[in-house]
Formats: structure tokens, C-alpha cells, sequence
């Protein structure tokens, strides 16, 4: 017999969804308010910038954004209308395809960090000490290893224009 979830651990979830959801949807009305396009915006033009070439294939931009994307497809869509990416044929394999960041995505993806960056502060930041960030991404890497996940690396200092992964 599978054994079941104590109430602690189920208890626990709840928590990190609840959390998790509340936090985003914080952190998208402040880019909104300080006039900038969704999170998910910034996420796929971070992942572009570093990419070594500057440009990834559709698939291996899903797979590195932070956030969910169930239509990476019309996100790209959005993001070459806006000039901040464009797409480029795979000359290896004509039905393939790259995605690159432009200069006015990388210049974007700069100035939303600014706001993304005061977002975490205070919705993070200002609530964990140093310690209490360090033992809760040690948690969470606990957590992420149980799903088959990649460890992250250590979080090393933030600069000004990137978060650190």
C-alpha cells in the first residue's frame, strides 16, 4: 500500500501554491504598474540573452523559462511583433527553427529587471534574512530533486542587469 501524505506535507503544498501563486500575481501587477509587458516576457528574453548565440530553438526556450508556458509559440509570436526577437531558419534542418533576441529585447529585458528586481525585494526580500532565503532554497531544492529536476546552482550576488538562477 502507497502511503499517503501527512497533514503537515499536505498542509505544506497548499502553502507553496498559495504562496507561489500570490507572489507572481504581485510581482505581474508591479511590472504592469511600472509599464512593462508580463513576467513571461522578461523570462523568455533573460533565457535568450544566455543563450550562448544569443538565440535558442522554441523547444529549448520552454524548457528553460521559469514559468510555465503552455503557448511558447504565441509568446515568440509577441515578442517578434514587439522586435524584441527574432525567428531564423535552422540551416542544418530547414524545418526547424531559432529564435534570437534583438538588440531592443536585450535593452528591454534590462529595464524590467529594475522593476523585477524591487519586486523580489519586496516580496521576498524584505520577509527572509539572509539565513532564512539560504535554508529556503535548500528546501526547495529538496523538493525540486523529487521531481527529476536538475539541482540549481548555488545563488551567487545579483547584479544590475540579470537575476541569478
Amino acid at each position: 500500500m502507497k502511503r499517503k501524505p501527512s497533514t503537515e506535507a499536505t498542509s505544506a503544498w497548499i502553502r507553496l501554491m498559495r504562496v507561489q501563486s500570490r507572489v507572481l500575481d504581485c510581482v505581474e501587477q508591479d511590472l504592469k504598474k511600472a509599464g512593462f509587458p508580463p513576467l513571461a516576457w522578461y523570462d523568455a528574453l533573460l533565457e535568450l540573452s544566455r543563450a550562448p548565440s544569443g538565440e535558442l530553438r522554441p523547444v529549448e526556450l520552454e524548457r528553460q523559462m521559469l514559468i510555465p508556458q503552455y503557448s511558447t509559440s504565441r509568446l515568440i509570436d509577441r515578442l517578434v511583433d514587439e522586435g524584441l526577437a527574432s525567428r531564423r531558419e535552422c540551416k542544418i534542418d530547414k524545418r526547424g527553427q531559432f529564435v534570437e533576441i534583438t538588440e531592443a529585447g536585450r535593452e528591454l529585458q534590462k529595464r524590467m529587471w529594475g522593476a523585477y528586481s524591487a519586486a523580489i525585494e519586496k516580496y521576498v526580500g524584505s520577509k527572509l534574512s539572509d539565513a532564512d532565503a539560504v535554508k529556503l532554497s535548500g528546501l526547495l531544492d529538496r523538493l525540486g530533486c523529487s521531481c527529476g529536476e536538475m539541482k540549481l546552482p548555488p545563488v551567487a550576488s545579483v547584479n544590475e542587469t540579470s537575476p541569478p538562477r
